[in-house]
């Protein structure tokens, strides 16, 4: 099984509506609106092209992952970041480790554009094996209630979070 990452196009937006719709259908700790946050987030300055991928097989799209800016504000300073939200996986491919070769070209392609570390809220015994800690070892807190051990940010750079802490400020979509 061949998996092939790439870049999400605009006309692979409506396969992945679907693929995110169905991805979530069945999960509990979910609102069932993933794929209207997509949306959202794509048409927002927090949107990167390049970090929006996909995955497929076979010439069918799986899998799919988006890394959107946001802020870490201090008191004094505000710190660029990124929201990996969310990685989806059409549930017969899920297990297969298609959102952990998303996750990981994820990253790459961030540090490669010159980010240093990436936040997310997720599960705590999952994102741990590609590098991500609990973000209050850090000092950095989510602007909503949340168990700590499911906030986690991974540092892309050795050192990428010196002298960072603060508030995470998400872009106004994650609100809407």
């Amino acid at each position: 099984m061949e998996i092939i990452i790439r870049k999400e196009e605009p006309k692979d937006f409506n396969t992945v509506f679907n693929l995110i719709k169905d991805a979530f259908e069945s999960e509990q700790m979910s609102d069932h609106k993933e794929q209207y946050l997509v949306e959202r987030l794509r048409k927002s300055n927090a949107f990167i092209p390049e970090l929006s991928l996909i995955a497929e097989i076979d010439g069918i799209i799986v899998g799919h992952i988006l890394t959107t800016k946001l802020k870490i504000k201090s008191k004094t300073e505000e710190f660029p970041s990124l929201a990996l939200a969310p990685v989806s996986i059409l549930p017969k491919f899920q297990g297969k480790g298609i959102g952990g070769k998303l996750i990981i070209e994820s990253h790459k392609t961030a540090k490669e554009l010159g980010y240093k570390s990436i936040i997310l809220l997720g599960h705590e015994k999952y994102y741990p094996k590609f590098g991500y800690m609990q973000a209050d070892k850090f000092g950095i807190e989510l602007p909503f209630e949340v168990p700590k051990e499911n906030c986690m940010v991974i540092e892309l750079v050795e050192n990428g979070l010196n002298g960072v802490n603060g508030m995470v400020e998400y872009p106004k979509e994650f609100s809407e």
